[in-house]
């Protein structure tokens, strides 16, 4: 039987939120504009659209474990490139203006790359794609920074979207929109139990929040309006 969450769900979406938005997704048949490519985790509690408030045909989306961009590899052969794929068809096909890479807290894939963990299956294909997560761990420990000490799984996932950042820079088809002035990078990560939204210093590297207690931006540049 199909799952009744999404039954009932897409039961609310025919009777109330079609009817209301018809002629937006009569146009959004006609193909998609999206001015933002969000990578981000594959983790349920972390759903973007919910997050920055947007409806259909506004970001486009690139969700897998632990918000990993891999570096480019030559596509020859009989390797298959899930996010490289999609990345390219952002970039190349819509012209995103902006991508996101959005980290996130207590994130299960970073842990077990931070801590380590058994194979969850014979294929361990978890293990071989957090693989791509050692470099921010070397960084980190060239800082001093180990896995022992309090905050070290937030300073990893912190880490890592600054590498994803890197990685997305050995694309050629993304090092030459951003140096063109045609595509602007952004690093981001979010609190799932407090809500709070981090950006990134492309400077610096530090995650700062983009909102005070009392709702009002601390740097409004840095975050990107969705709506």
């Amino acid at each position: 039987m199909f799952p009744e969450v999404l039954t009932e769900g897409y039961k609310t979406f025919l009777g109330e939120r079609l009817p209301n938005e018809r002629r937006k997704y009569e146009a959004l048949g006609a193909g998609q504009e999206p001015e933002v490519l969000l990578i981000g985790c594959c983790d349920s509690r972390v759903a973007p659209e919910v997050i920055f408030d947007t409806g259909p045909g506004q970001i486009f989306t690139i969700r897998n474990v632990a918000n990993i961009v891999p570096p480019a590899e030559d596509n020859k052969g009989e390797s298959h490139h899930g996010t490289s794929s999609a990345l390219e068809f952002a970039v190349v096909a819509l012209k995103v203006k902006h991508i996101v890479v959005m980290g996130h807290a207590t994130c299960g894939g970073i842990k077990a790359a931070g801590l380590g963990s058994d194979p969850l299956s014979q294929g361990n294909y978890i293990g071989n794609w957090v693989s791509l997560v050692e470099p921010a761990k070397k960084t980190l420990a060239d800082a001093g920074d180990h896995k022992d000490k309090e905050g070290y799984l937030t300073r990893l996932e912190y880490a890592m979207v600054g590498q994803s950042l890197q990685n997305l820079m050995t694309f050629d088809f993304v090092r030459k929109a951003v140096e063109s002035g045609e595509l602007h990078l952004h690093g981001a990560h979010f609190g799932i139990a407090t809500g709070e939204l981090r950006v990134r210093d492309p400077e610096s590297g530090e995650f700062r929040p983009v909102v005070n207690r009392d709702g009002q931006p601390l740097s409004p540049s840095a975050l990107i309006n969705c709506n």
